[in-house]
């Protein structure tokens, strides 16, 4: 019998990605000392922020369905913190790539998809037998797809 531990409907994935961010501000306040520092460079604040405030905010990011809004309300919080970091508001008119650079900082986004494609090839690599691998010869008996345009999952 396949047994799934837990199953994700967009609400929850909602749910997990206010909690994420939330939990990444959190840590972000414990080290703004050090990432709001004017003396601190640039490349270091961005290297702590990889190391510390990322992992927080993408914890568990690998297994979820998200939507383009989720990604971008990821990617809003994190180019808060980055442009606080930088010293700089969104008044300044500073291009998210150029903070990017100046920090030395990927986007959020392309970070999930890794995280995402990192775990797939991890699926990918069991057996045959496993129940992660069986769901993919799964047939869905009188399964109608709706009509119109699909989401944006």
């Amino acid at each position: 019998m396949l047994q799934i531990h837990r199953v994700y409907y967009p609400r929850e994935i909602d749910d997990d990605v206010t909690h994420r961010t939330g939990a990444g501000w959190m840590k972000w306040r414990l080290a703004s000392g050090l990432l709001c520092d004017k003396r601190v460079p640039p490349k270091l604040k961005g290297k702590f922020y990889r190391v510390v405030v990322r992992p927080t905010i993408l914890y568990g990011a690998e297994c979820w369905p998200v939507k383009t809004s989720h990604v971008q309300k990821m990617k809003v919080a994190e180019m808060r913190m980055l442009r606080w970091m930088c010293g700089h508001t969104k008044r300044d008119k500073i291009r998210n790539d150029d903070i990017w650079d100046r920090v030395g900082v990927a986007s959020v986004k392309d970070k999930m998809r890794e995280a995402r494609l990192r775990w797939f090839g991890h699926v990918q690599r069991r057996d045959t037998n496993a129940p992660a691998r069986r769901c993919e010869s799964l047939a869905m008996d009188g399964f109608k797809r709706g009509r119109g345009r699909p989401k944006k999952y």
